[in-house]
């Protein structure tokens, strides 16, 4: 009861003009709470599944209107065959969910061909499934890693600039911050203002690194599972009271 008034308080402090429009985050801690709960490592995947689901309907209700989720890493691909391929599963389950109903936009984020091909395509099915969905525009970062999202930014200015005819050193003279963000897997969409992550570990592990260049950042000690949404007033909390200088 204390727990929900407080709640109610704390969001009414929020003006909605301070609410960020997008939001990273970096869903971290999983696989200690399935540690600390005694559990098999799923059961700590599917509780962060659950989590998910959950807080995007939170920025739903608080007006977010762009949300990034770094669910897997390219580095996370490297993990054993047995717990790859049941994360791997529960992504796939929750795209499934995402699709049934919700007031979601969803587009991919990563490097989709180091993927298995039955979770590309349905996230690209889901893509275009849920386009003219009016609601919150979720990316999801799976197959992601921010130095190879850069790499591929690079590779495609040149790719396009060899098409049409132009040489190295042209491209070289031209180029300014605004061609790599045109290649970028978020292009056309805004940069986050705020990037939370779970955990307690205060680092971005290559998250929307050139993105997050001007973001504010806050970090949790709550575990993925256990985020609660007094934990996210929180940190909106956190967010609105500062002061924004965008590298001045």
């Amino acid at each position: 009861m204390v727990y929900r008034l407080y709640e109610r308080k704390l969001q009414r402090t929020l003006a909605q003009e301070r609410i960020p429009g997008h939001i990273g985050v970096v869903v971290d801690g999983n696989r200690r709470w399935a540690k600390l709960a005694g559990t098999p490592t799923r059961e700590g995947h599917q509780a962060g599944a659950e989590k998910i689901l959950e807080f995007l309907g939170w920025c739903d209700e608080l007006g977010v209107k762009v949300v990034t989720l770094y669910m897997l890493s390219t580095d996370n691909m490297n993990r054993s065959g047995e717990e790859l391929e049941q994360l791997m599963g529960i992504i796939a389950n929750t795209l499934d969910r995402l699709g049934e109903g919700k007031n979601v936009r969803v587009s991919p984020v990563g490097a989709l061909e180091t993927l298995p091909e039955y979770l590309s395509d349905k996230v690209c099915r889901l893509a275009e499934q849920t386009k003219d969905v009016d609601g919150v525009h979720v990316n999801v970062a799976i197959g992601y890693g921010g130095r190879q999202e850069i790499v591929d930014a690079v590779k495609g200015l040149l790719y396009t600039a060899a098409r049409d005819g132009r040489d190295l050193n042209s491209v070289a003279d031209g180029l300014d911050v605004d061609d790599i963000s045109r290649y970028l897997y978020t292009r056309g969409l805004p940069d986050p203002d705020l990037v939370i992550r779970t955990s307690g570990e205060q680092r971005l592990s290559g998250f929307l690194m050139w993105q997050s260049a001007y973001s504010e950042f806050y970090f949790c000690e709550a575990l993925w599972p256990d985020f609660r949404r007094l934990d996210f007033l929180r940190a909106l909390r956190d967010y609105a009271s500062r002061q924004r200088r965008f590298g001045a």
